[in-house]
């Protein structure tokens, strides 16, 4: 498994220093990790071939221990109680040894999302910033008043989870409220009108709203295949056309560094 681990995901860290509140909204926010993970696929090849996979590096990850889904916690008092049987026992050294898609920090005050891929676009890795950002704050303002965003069974999470790392945005995610699979476009657009407010507070709406350019251009995920069929369909050699691959990669990166 280590020798596998060639891979990097996106972590992004939103404060939030009460305890209990920590783990609250890290019960409550399970529900769109799927989403984040479907706007910001870019891992569709594997010691280069396409996997048919948008995000393959979810593959590698899924094979350590600790990774995945977090399991629905009632406090802080209880997530701690867990963690310390394994410290406890010796399987594993502190909490920064849990690995799931989001978690509580074992470092700082934040709850931390670790689904995303790396976005190879700048704009792109803003916009699933921003959209973390809204949704926590969106959940804080229901606590607030006394309210909550309905729990769902990690069972239907996990089925979520993995049609973002299939399709990534192309084949839509199950709402289940609805009680069917509806097209990420749809889905985005209640997203921001949702956390638009959200937004506003943080003064994010342009890098939220960029959610829209994404679903119209592709993830990078799109983009490496696209740049390999059309190395490939001009002539070039399956090496050449990886080379086209990295070559995209490296002019993604700079945009926007400057």
């Amino acid at each position: 498994m280590v020798r596998q681990l060639v891979i990097s995901g996106m972590h992004i860290h939103v404060g939030i220093e009460d305890d209990d509140l920590r783990v609250d909204i890290m019960d409550q926010v399970r529900y769109v990790l799927p989403h984040m993970l479907a706007l910001s696929t870019s891992s569709p090849f594997w010691r280069g071939r396409n996997t048919g996979l948008k995000s393959y590096r979810l593959s590698i990850w899924d094979g350590m221990p600790r990774t995945g889904t977090p399991e629905y916690f009632d406090s802080y008092g209880e997530y701690r109680r867990h963690v310390d049987i394994l410290v406890q026992a010796g399987v594993i050294e502190d909490a920064t040894k849990i690995w799931w898609d989001v978690r509580p920090s074992a470092r700082y005050p934040t709850l931390e999302m670790r689904i995303s891929d790396v976005c190879t676009r700048l704009d792109d890795a803003m916009c699933v910033a921003a959209f973390y950002l809204c949704w926590t704050r969106m959940l804080y303002r229901l606590h607030r008043r006394n309210q909550r965003w309905r729990q769902y069974n990690t069972f239907l999470i996990n089925e979520n989870r993995w049609r973002a790392h299939c399709y990534g945005i192309d084949e839509g995610l199950l709402d289940f409220g609805r009680g069917e699979i509806v097209p990420f476009e749809k889905l985005a657009n209640e997203i921001i009108e949702l956390i638009r407010e959200d937004a506003e507070f943080f003064n994010c709406v342009d890098e939220l709203e960029h959610m829209k350019t994404i679903l119209r251009e592709g993830t990078s995920a799109h983009r490496q295949v696209a740049a390999y069929e059309q190395a490939m369909a001009e002539g070039k050699s399956h090496e050449e056309a990886l080379h086209a691959i990295v070559d995209l990669l490296i002019d993604e990166t700079l945009i926007g560094t400057e």
